[in-house]
């Protein structure tokens, strides 16, 4: 099993320790780019479809909170990056 696939694996699961370097990597797998809008505001939009997935960064730790997990795992779903 490959390290992406991992990855993708470990994001469904929703543990409570990850991280947005790993949402980062996670999204530019599937063509997603970060684009700083300013401010505690992150926005990753992806060039082929022009869709965006927006939220808060978290603090004061790096960890996502499950509600930012279950919005971007909708997200992603919807845009049949997987099932």
């Amino acid at each position: 099993m490959g390290s992406m696939t991992k990855l993708i694996q470990r994001f469904r699961n929703k543990p409570k320790d990850f991280t947005c370097k790993e949402l980062k990597r996670l999204l530019n797998h599937f063509g997603y780019m970060q684009v700083d809008s300013g401010g505690s505001r992150v926005v990753f939009t992806n060039a082929a479809s022009g869709h965006k997935i927006k939220l808060h960064k978290p603090h004061p730790s790096n960890k996502l909170k499950r509600y930012q997990m279950d919005y971007i795992d909708d997200e992603l779903k919807q845009k049949g990056c997987y099932e």
